[in-house]
């Protein structure tokens, strides 16, 4: 397959960087600002050399990517919410020229899902985006071979800054600010972490389970949302107490779809430590699943992606 990468993150480089060895080839990559585009295949050493060393892919204007010979597009920008553009331009776009679409960008399946399924619906071109829920862990994939029907709930812990402050928070009672600063100075948080720890980036996940379970009709203005940033280490050492811990969790239970704090048995499958995300997922006939790995990071988003590109084969 031939692929047209938008967006040079972490994500979209880490694309560029292993595509070759699942037998693809990038023949367009593009960040905010700039792309390169070579027919035959980028150079992805040099590509990803200039963009660390000069913080630009290539010479070219971004949308020279979108007119290029191209299989699948890899939409790897950031996630942005309401109208979730760029991204969904670039979406359409792919979709109304009879390309594959293979999103890392949660924003179109988040908050415009009618909308992506309806131009999917409509195009010779697929659309898949496994890489939007947990990262590597293979959520979306378990999901559609259960059945979406066969699913009766989901839940989780979606997002690993917020897991990750929760669990140094219970482990060495340290108070928010303070492992939040430590968070920051590891990179397990960004410089601006609040689509991590108001709860945004769980709930725009749980958004999309809820889509893919129930078929549409979800975005981020339908889920209840708390974060963690007002938890004192009081509330998890009285959790301990009872042997309990504190988690973030996401839901997706009937239509109701939520992510808030949740008191979670301290030795349960749903006490995962660190940046470590699980899914669980409560089925018909199979009864429940547990799914867990790395939710976040460029090379474990990446392999979901890159696997997302191999089932279009």
């Amino acid at each position: 397959m031939r692929l047209a990468v938008l967006g040079a993150g972490s994500v979209g480089r880490a694309v560029v960087d292993l595509a070759s060895e699942y037998g693809h080839t990038v023949t367009a990559v593009a960040d905010s600002g700039s792309a390169v585009v070579d027919a035959d295949g980028v150079d992805a050493e040099a590509v990803l050399a200039r963009k660390r060393e000069d913080d630009v892919v290539g010479d070219g204007d971004p949308s020279h990517a979108l007119s290029t010979d191209y299989d699948v597009l890899v939409e790897a920008t950031p996630t942005t919410l309401g109208d979730a553009e760029p991204g969904f331009g670039h979406v359409r776009g792919a979709l109304e020229t009879d390309r594959h679409v293979v999103l890392a960008n949660k924003g179109p399946v988040a908050e415009r899902y009618d909308a992506v399924r309806a131009l999917a619906d409509e195009s010779a071109g697929s659309l898949r985006f496994e890489a939007t829920v947990g990262g590597a862990i293979p959520a979306l994939a378990t999901i559609e071979g259960v059945g979406p029907s066969r699913v009766t709930a989901a839940r989780g812990v979606l997002n690993g800054t917020a897991n990750f402050v929760l669990s140094r928070m219970a482990a060495e009672g340290l108070d928010y600010e303070h492992v939040l600063a430590e968070a920051q100075d590891l990179g397990v948080a960004e410089a601006d972490p609040t689509f991590d720890v108001d709860g945004t980036d769980a709930a725009l996940k749980c958004a999309i389970l809820a889509n893919v379970i129930h078929g549409g009709g979800y975005s981020l203005a339908d889920v209840d949302v708390e974060g963690i940033t007002a938890i004192p280490p009081s509330a998890l050492d009285l959790a301990a107490e009872e042997g309990q811990t504190v988690r973030l969790v996401g839901e997706v239970t009937g239509d109701d779809v939520r992510v808030g704090p949740r008191l979670v048995p301290e030795h349960g499958t749903l006490a995962v430590t660190g940046t470590t995300n699980i899914v669980q997922l409560e089925t018909e006939h199979a009864g429940r699943l547990n799914l867990s790995g790395q939710g976040a990071g460029g090379a474990a988003t990446a392999s979901a992606v890159l696997a997302d590109v191999n089932r279009l084969d």
